[in-house]
């Protein structure tokens, strides 16, 4: 066991748990630890692109409706409470603003610039539609036995 690595799982497509998840992640990667992030199901929407992507392959008619009804990229999650029909992460995103906080695109930024590594699971992918040109520059794409290897190496596992 490694005492300075961590893995995050990230399963949520929430606004505040993402944060959480890149909060901790950047902290960790700041005390010069390695972080692996695992982004499946809902956490991969913090990975899509924000414009719609020209895919090669056909997604089948329920693929296609996951695309349509879930939210391109890190700015357009909503929160996991009080998201007031669609207007809690905007009033979030403001007071953050007038506190100084780190926005979610600025920590996935950092994420990229302390070198953390971030994987979107290809099982949730296939399942959700999601292809790779949907997604953000520089992930790895991997299963779940990539991250169950990675997990056997660290000392702290987070699943938010």
């Amino acid at each position: 066991m490694d005492t300075t690595k961590k893995t995050i799982i990230v399963f949520s497509g929430d606004l505040d748990k993402v944060m959480a998840a890149f909060i901790i992640a950047n902290g960790a990667a700041a005390m010069g630890d390695d972080v692996t992030m695992f982004f499946t199901f809902w956490g991969l929407n913090t990975l899509r692109k924000a414009e719609k992507v020209q895919i090669k392959t056909k997604k089948s008619f329920l693929q296609a409706m996951f695309g349509w009804m879930m939210p391109r990229g890190a700015d357009k999650l909503g929160i996991s409470k009080m998201n007031f029909g669609g207007m809690g992460a905007p009033m979030m995103k403001m007071v953050m603003k007038q506190q100084n906080v780190t926005s979610l695109p600025e920590l996935i930024q950092t994420a990229k610039d302390q070198g953390i590594k971030m994987i979107a699971c290809t099982m949730s992918m296939d399942v959700m539609g999601i292809r790779e040109e949907e997604l953000m520059d520089g992930l790895e794409y991997a299963g779940v036995a990539t991250y169950l290897g990675e997990a056997d190496e660290a000392n702290v596992n987070l699943f938010i």
